[in-house]
């Protein structure tokens, strides 16, 4: 590269002003690619079980994460990398296809849909009226309902819990081979992580599949792959079959806005924050330039053959490792894009592999429920019903509704109700009419 050229870079991307450099921020990407390079092979494996193609999702994964990423670092010059959102994408293989029987070209549909009113929402400010009747608290419940929903997915793809029709669920055998193998994949994966040992999740995937092809654990039968398996997802989105789904598509595309939502605003506070960008009055510099982003990202994501596409707080990593600018978040794509080529083959690790991951980040996603008032009925009230029932009924929805309905509720029947608490009240009505419809179904 010409002095001339990185010069420019520099200066696009304002090193000078932001305290970094060249070096660094290509650091800071590959720290960061390295943190969420799980989701590679992770989100094939849940998509997987709602029916489509592992290898063209795998390949999927990486187009958007990379497509994003780069937009991101471009467009907003933020060092926030995007990819296929978890918890997303096990509501729409376990509930929108699994429970509500909606084929998973309907379902992306419902995916690129959402990413839509997204950005419409952005562009006509309706987002920040949305943003200020939800307490913070009931953002913190629904990060951590997601983390539980999807620890109790790892544990049953582990086959550690099991149904029971006399408890509803128990502890599997764990002397048989997938437990086994899973119980020894969150031992290697823990062991990395408290060593702080940079790709703990991808190497402890790695490793344990690694364990299950030699020891005979796991049988696996090698496909032949080229690029051309990612058609077998790309441009299968029904958007004329989103029509036909009545009332069940305004569920499940608010769903899928709301929890990007919320994703997108906890995830942003947290890496602006530890990167010094936001100011000093609590803003995020460029935050319209930042979630119009993470809108067509979604749509892109759509059309690639994956679920909805958000912003990873495994981008802190990379702060961490000194990312100040969107350089990073280029790097971080384009990492995923060199991983395009191979991460097909994702079809080769088994469930026992991956589940031990989607434990690790299930209870990495708590966090966030330290900051709810847990001494105070009017916040730990709702903030429960929004964190037991996400993983109690599989659905976030359900966690999401109860959760904000019974805010309102007690809101108003505390006397704390004001003027500009009207679209709460909406939103409850409609929870409450959709439950009722449930009801009567």
């Amino acid at each position: 590269m010409t002095e001339g050229v990185a010069q420019r870079i520099g200066a696009y991307f304002d090193f000078a002003g932001r305290g970094t450099s060249m070096r660094t921020e290509v650091v800071a990407g590959a720290t960061t690619f390295l943190t969420m390079a799980y989701i590679v092979l992770v989100n094939p494996s849940i998509l997987g079980q709602a029916g489509m193609p592992v290898a063209a999702v795998a390949a999927a994964t990486c187009f958007a994460a990379a497509f994003a990423s780069i937009l991101m670092g471009v467009a907003a010059n933020t060092p926030l990398a995007l990819a296929p959102g978890m918890g997303l994408n096990a509501y729409f293989a376990f509930t929108v296809v699994g429970q509500m029987h909606v084929p998973w070209q309907v379902g992306l549909g419902c995916v690129m849909i959402s990413g839509l009113v997204f950005l419409i929402l952005t562009l006509t400010g309706v987002r920040q009226l949305i943003v200020s009747v939800i307490p913070n608290y009931l953002f913190a419940a629904v990060a951590g309902g997601i983390g539980l929903f999807i620890g109790f997915i790892g544990l049953k793809d582990a086959g550690i819990v099991v149904g029971n029709p006399a408890t509803l669920v128990a502890l599997g055998d764990l002397k048989s081979a997938g437990p086994a193998l899973a119980l020894l994949g969150l031992l290697i994966i823990g062991v990395l992580s408290v060593w702080n040992v940079r790709g703990a999740m991808l190497l402890g995937i790695v490793a344990t599949t690694l364990v299950g092809w030699f020891s005979g654990m796991v049988h696996v039968t090698p496909q032949p792959y080229s690029l051309d398996a990612l058609t077998a997802t790309a441009f299968q989105l029904d958007l004329p079959g989103v029509l036909k789904l009545s009332g069940g598509v305004i569920e499940i595309v608010f769903v899928f806005l709301f929890v990007d939502l919320f994703d997108n605003i906890g995830t942003l506070v947290a890496v602006t924050k530890r990167a010094g960008l936001m100011d000093k009055a609590g803003r995020i510099p460029g935050l319209n330039r930042i979630l119009i982003t993470d809108a067509v990202a979604t749509m892109v994501g759509a059309l690639a053959g994956t679920s909805t596409v958000t912003s990873y707080v495994e981008s802190a990593a990379g702060v961490q490792a000194g990312g100040r600018t969107g350089l990073t978040a280029i790097v971080t794509g384009l990492l995923f894009f060199a991983t395009m080529f191979v991460a097909p083959y994702a079809q080769l690790v088994p469930l026992a592999a991956t589940a031990p991951a989607l434990i690790i980040v299930g209870g990495l996603m708590l966090l966030p429920l330290t900051e709810v008032e847990w001494e105070d009925p009017m916040a730990a009230i709702p903030a429960f019903l929004t964190v037991a029932m996400i993983p109690l009924t599989f659905s976030i929805a359900n966690g999401l509704a109860l959760g904000i309905t019974a805010h309102a509720v007690l809101t108003l029947l505390r006397g704390r109700a004001r003027k500009s608490d009207w679209f709460l009240f909406v939103l409850a009505a409609l929870f409450v009419a959709r439950f009722v419809w449930m009801g009567a179904a």
